[in-house]
């Protein structure tokens, strides 16, 4: 038996994702109307003022969109478990590890970088300056990928439970918060106008991490989860 290589079945697995998530445009929309009223609510409950707003805009941005992604999250691995079609990839001669590093590329794309794209304008409502918005758009931009490759190992542990929307928020929740802490610290630092390289690093170092193991992981979980 041939194998097909590996480079258009990446971009097959990529593309059919996100095909599909384009079909289901209100699914896309759903985190970024929730980010858009969470931050909206902000300035009502805590008042007007904006020394108070811009100490929390960078921890209030960053869990809100913890908060969003985390809706879309559960969802990852569903169609493809009711379809058959998560078992075809585990049947073919690509490696399944592969597979499921495109499946949450495609997700990211799909809930974290529309949110990564509106985060200027959440800032802005918060007043965040504007000399820290590229900080925050960089911690954005190595948290989201981190928390969508932990969640995955997370979707696929309980893909074999019918309600693990629950489980996985509490499973999930634990390991977000070093990330949200790293990400937050970066923002604040920026805006007392001290060094904020040392957390985007130590994020990057987790993301680069991540994206070796946590597909592998993936892939193992999703095994024990079907053949249970």
């Amino acid at each position: 038996m041939s194998h097909a290589p590996l480079a258009p079945a990446c971009a097959a697995v990529l593309r059919r994702d996100l095909t599909l998530a384009w079909r289901r445009r209100g699914d896309i929309a759903m985190p970024v109307l929730y980010a858009l009223i969470v931050t909206t609510l902000f300035p009502f409950a805590l008042g007007p003022e904006d020394a108070l707003l811009q100490r929390i805009a960078g921890g209030a941005v960053l869990v809100t969109m913890l908060l969003a992604m985390l809706l879309a999250l559960d969802a990852m691995f569903r169609s493809d478990i009711e379809d058959g079609s998560l078992e075809q990839l585990m049947l073919s001669p690509q490696p399944l590890a592969l597979m499921m590093g495109m499946k949450i590329l495609a997700h990211w794309i799909t809930t974290a970088l529309p949110l990564i794209i509106i985060a200027p304008l959440l800032a802005g409502m918060l007043h965040l300056p504007a000399a820290v918005m590229p900080v925050l758009i960089y911690a954005l931009l190595l948290a989201t990928p981190l928390l969508s490759l932990l969640g995955a190992v997370l979707v696929a542990l309980t893909a074999g439970s019918r309600r693990s929307g629950m489980l996985l928020a509490l499973m999930l929740l634990p390991l977000c918060v070093p990330v949200v802490i790293f990400a937050a610290g970066a923002v604040a630092a920026a805006q007392q106008g001290l060094p904020w390289l040392a957390p985007i690093a130590w994020l990057g170092a987790a993301l680069a991490m991540a994206l070796v193991l946590a597909p592998l992981a993936c892939a193992a979980a999703l095994r024990i989860a079907l053949d249970a």
